[in-house]
């Protein structure tokens, strides 16, 4: 056991000894190293959770252990590990736990060491595992941290381009679109964009691990090629609407609550997730399709069939994993009559902002297609806070009495 540990540490004093791009968040995860709560790290497999964990603990004397290493899997007495971390790293009160949920019976195990006064950061891939868990065992006793991959001003910090006042000159603005370009075609896995990987041979490759290994066979999945069949088919018809029947009929499933599953499944696992349409009335918003989003746009590219660019339901998506970073959970909202908005975000009872999404403004017939939905829905909801998000126009308008405010993706994302 000591061997494995002393490996860990090896592990750990290489990923201490590298240089890497800050994460959003940071400042505030630092700060609650000084209390006692278990921090508690969530997201995709390789956006950076450790990466961060470790840049949480940076300059204090914290023992680390992954458990992607079949070897610790066996360990049944889990006082032989703390006898290992007492030996290699003496008396630290600090432990960074890599993908606990493989752990088995791990909720226990941080618990007990939670009591015994250990200040401890863990990091998970599965949110199901891990948020049943916590509510069930620590409750009150942990706070949680959620990494996606890069986010578009992270990207940028990646490429060293710096947000200053000179993003007022169009040369500027002109390389920000370019990056723009960039980020919207490789998508924010960091090695991807930091060791210059091929991004669709690399996401791909994660996408059959994530699938094979954090599904199948924590599942003990009967139907895999079903499984991979569905993942491809959400992700190829992203900031798409989707229900279960439909799903059902089209991927020749035999029964809705197997595709119910194996949607929660890869939702768990980070490669999807989804939004309900807006509705006042609880059992008709669940009774309603559902919209699904990529965690990642490089996903997206990884694993659909090659087709024409559609830059309009791309940037959907991104603005979809956005809204997620920032915590504002979004619906979609259709009124009755077909007329749509691609995000309302709710606070309280009341919608507090109508998103719509409008790549290119430059063909009229579009835009009061799209300006029509957002003032139509704007009176359904008594809302006044109106953004089209384009590609790059700027503007403020009036249309049906309402001020309606276009904004380039690229200011929005870097707000």
């Amino acid at each position: 056991m000591k061997d494995i540990v002393l490996s860990h540490k090896a592990e750990r004093d290489e990923l201490l000894g590298t240089q890497y791009v800050q994460r959003e968040g940071l400042p505030e995860a630092r700060k609650s190293m000084s209390h006692n709560l278990i921090k508690v790290i969530v997201g995709p497999r390789r956006a950076g959770k450790s990466v961060f964990a470790i840049q949480m603990l940076e300059g204090l004397n914290f023992a680390y252990l992954n458990f992607d290493d079949e070897r610790l899997l066996v360990v049944s007495d889990y006082d032989n590990l703390l006898k290992a971390i007492r030996q290699v790293y003496g008396e630290t009160k600090y432990i960074l736990f890599d993908e606990i949920q493989n752990l088995h019976n791990w909720e226990l195990f941080i618990n007990r060491l939670h009591r015994k006064g250990f200040n401890l950061v863990i990091t998970g891939s599965n949110s199901r595992l891990l948020s049943r868990e916590l509510a069930t065992h620590l409750t009150g006793r942990h706070i949680q941290f959620q990494i996606f991959p890069f986010s578009f001003s992270e990207f940028l910090r990646a490429r060293n381009f710096a947000i200053d006042e000179t993003l007022d000159m169009k040369e500027r603005q002109g390389s920000i679109l370019n990056l723009l370009n960039e980020y919207l075609d490789k998508g924010g896995y960091p090695e991807v964009l930091i060791k210059n990987i091929d991004p669709r041979s690399y996401v791909s490759t994660l996408f059959e691990s994530i699938l094979f290994k954090d599904i199948v066979k924590r599942y003990n999945i009967r139907y895999a090629g079903k499984l991979h069949d569905l993942g491809l088919y959400l992700i190829t018809n992203h900031s798409n609407e989707f229900s279960y029947t439909r799903l059902k009929n089209a991927l020749d499933f035999k029964s809705v609550h197997t595709v119910e599953n194996y949607t929660d499944y890869l939702s768990e696992a980070f490669l999807v997730f989804s939004i309900e349409r807006f509705s006042q009335k609880v059992k008709e918003q669940m009774k309603s399709p559902k919209k699904v989003y990529a965690y990642d746009i490089g996903v997206i590219h990884a694993v659909k069939f090659k087709t024409a660019p559609d830059e309009g339901r791309l940037i959907e998506n991104m603005a979809a994993i956005e809204l997620m970073r920032r915590e504002k959970i979004p619906y979609y909202y259709k009124t009755r009559d077909g007329k749509e908005v691609d995000f309302a975000i709710k606070e309280g009872l009341r919608v507090s902002q109508l998103l719509q999404i409008c790549y290119n403004v430059d063909n009229d017939k579009t835009k009061k297609r799209e300006i029509t939905a957002l003032s139509k829905v704007a009176d359904e909801t008594a809302c006044d806070n109106l953004t089209v998000l384009t590609w790059d126009y700027e503007e403020k308008e009036t249309f049906g009495g309402k001020e309606i405010h276009y904004l380039p993706l690229w200011k929005w994302l870097i707000k």
